[in-house]
């Protein structure tokens, strides 16, 4: 319908597009409409404009291109990025198609950088870390691209090639240390989706490693230049590799053993995972499994077996045999009432307690990119495993959280965690141990927020001044359809929320667990605190609906209060900026 949707492809580089939208033409899937004006974009092929596939180049000059690299006094960097392969010509780097009414596709980079998820990743930047580890000759990461033929979308993925050395196995462990290395000293974005060992990489005549011949083989996209390459049969072993080809199988009719089971576990996971053997005993969050990856495990389980499990099962059963055992006809679930060591390590245990999803599956980024040897437990919500009614008061959730963490740890001090509402439940934990004559030595919340009772007229001042902030950046023409706009969604929320069903017992049990964990914290009111110091991480973005909770942690905690913001929002402590997060409770856990 009269929707402006427009497809560009361009570069930070020349603060602009190659090809962009254009209102007055048709919009076609996966594809930009047409070239910038007064760029001269064409696709080439061994220097000179080709059909089909080839390389972006632009012919002429244009007004954003730059005039060099910093630091690049000759221009020898600039001109080696740009123009080395076409003499006057600038090369993108990117692979193009254009169509016979202008439109244009991309095909991904031509060059050695990656663009996974509409991030680039200088595969330099993996050697680098790469080079620390003596386990690795040579490495190699490409782009693979596939196609979803049902929803007409491509999907990308990074695929890291290893040489390992003399004597030395790609284990889960050694693969578990390498992604985890990986998001600590570089990015999550950095994280390969299949790390496999090959016995050689695609290397020409005079030695030099061969990407491309590398990427075309994990795409299955034939070889054209093989007679320029020094050893082209590693690249049939490359391209057959089964962690690069989806694997299918259907499911066992039934499930008659335990050993088979377990086969079956493990068959899955190394499908999930690209990589094989995956040992009974290895860790599925160790290994780079996340909350999605175990919905889908846990999909194919049920289809299986018949058994709906929650996804909190995966935190205290983490392995094939765990799992097996939790799954086994007959089998009762493992504890979800008992601390789950979700990190091994030494010293004094930390504690971290979960959001309002009664599960610390949502940190689990946020736990990868620590570096503190300390271990570390997470405190599931009663109720997940629909066995048992979740509780209902925060001052209830800590006295049990208070006896599972003595099973652990019998005296203190105790260092506590909690993001979002799981800040109000450590508070309260710590309040508490402070009562029984504990002592808590470290205190953490992560973007917590408190129901606060104050005048009518604070909240008027708060919501009056967010007002103020918004209807400042409106043009007056803007005002009516905006206020009206407002009315309306007031209108429109207040009847959603009567419609909503109260929470009962029949709900699903991860609902409901959400539901008495909203509530318990609509209840709650922290009382002040002078224990041990407090750090409290707070996202610069605040969540609508709620007052600001620094004045009121600043009037509340007497002990010590230290306040670190983190850009973002609040989601994004456990995401995009859960590196800045974990570097900064490193520093306090020192």
């Amino acid at each position: 319908k009269a929707l402006p949707l427009q497809s560009i492809s361009g570069g930070t580089d020349i603060i602009g597009c190659f090809v962009l939208g254009n209102p007055n033409l048709p919009v076609h899937v996966g594809e930009a409409q047409c070239r910038s004006l007064g760029l001269d974009v064409q696709a080439w092929k061994d220097g000179a404009r080709a059909a089909g596939i080839g390389e972006l180049v632009c012919t002429n000059p244009f007004p954003s291109r730059p005039l060099g690299f910093f630091g690049d006094a000759g221009g020898n960097g600039f001109h080696a990025a740009y123009f080395s392969q076409n003499p006057g010509v600038w090369t993108h780097g990117d692979l193009i198609e254009f169509s016979r009414d202008g439109s244009a596709r991309l095909h991904g980079r031509s060059d050695g950088v990656l663009n996974v998820g509409g991030i680039k990743v200088a595969p330099g930047e993996i050697y680098r870390v790469l080079k620390t580890m003596p386990q690795f000759r040579e490495a190699m990461a490409v782009e693979q691209r596939s196609r979803d033929t049902q929803k007409g979308k491509f999907h990308e993925r990074i695929v890291l090639l290893l040489v390992m050395r003399d004597g030395v196995a790609l284990t889960a462990d050694l693969v578990a240390h390498v992604r985890r290395e990986l998001a600590r000293r570089l990015s999550p974005a950095h994280v390969p989706d299949r790390i496999i060992a090959v016995d050689e990489l695609p290397v020409t005549h005079n030695g030099k490693l061969s990407e491309s011949a590398a990427r075309n083989a994990v795409n299955g996209v034939r070889i054209v230049n093989a007679a320029s390459l020094r050893n082209p049969a590693c690249l049939d072993a490359i391209g057959n590799h089964p962690a690069l080809r989806a694997q299918t199988g259907a499911l066992p009719a039934t499930i008659e053993s335990r050993e088979q089971l377990e086969a079956h576990l493990q068959q899955q996971w190394e499908k999930l995972f690209g990589f094989a053997p995956i040992g009974r005993e290895d860790n599925f969050f160790e290994l780079g499994g996340n909350s999605l990856l175990a919905a889908r495990l846990l999909a194919q389980v049920n289809q299986l077996t018949g058994r709906t499990l929650p996804l909190a099962i995966m935190l205290v059963a983490p392995t094939i045999g765990r799992l097996a055992a939790a799954i086994d006809n007959g089998a009762q679930l493992p504890s979800l009432a008992m601390p789950v060591p979700i990190r091994a390590g030494t010293g004094a245990p930390v504690f971290l307690v979960h959001g309002l999803s009664g599960s610390v599956m949502e940190c689990w980024s946020l736990v990868g990119a620590l570096t503190s040897s300390r271990p570390i437990y997470a405190l599931q919500a009663q109720g997940l495993d629909g066995e048992r009614p979740p509780q209902q008061r925060v001052e209830e959730i800590a006295t049990n959280y208070i006896e599972q963490i003595r099973r652990v740890q019998t005296n203190g001090p105790y260092q506590i965690a909690g993001f979002s509402f799981g800040g109000l439940i450590a508070f309260e934990i710590a309040q508490q141990l402070q009562r029984a004559g504990e002592r808590t030595s470290w205190l953490c919340l992560l973007d917590t927020y408190v129901v606060q009772d104050r005048p009518w007229t604070a909240w008027m001042a708060h919501w009056g001044i967010r007002a103020w902030r918004k209807l400042g950046k409106l043009q007056p023409s803007q005002l009516p359809g905006y206020l009206a706009g407002r009315v309306a969604d007031s209108f429109n929320s207040r009847v959603e929320r009567m419609r909503q069903p109260a929470a009962t017992d029949s709900m699903p049990a991860p609902l409901l667990v959400y539901e008495k964990m909203l509530a318990a914290m609509d209840a709650y009111r922290p009382q002040p605190y002078d224990g041990g110091p407090v750090l409290y991480i707070r996202a610069e973005n605040q969540i609508g609906g709620y007052l600001d909770a620094l004045p009121f942690w600043q009037r509340v905690v007497r002990g010590g209060l230290t306040v670190i913001e983190m850009p973002g929002g609040h989601l994004d402590l456990l995401g995009a900026n859960a590196p800045l997060v974990a570097a900064a409770l490193d520093r306090a856990l020192m």
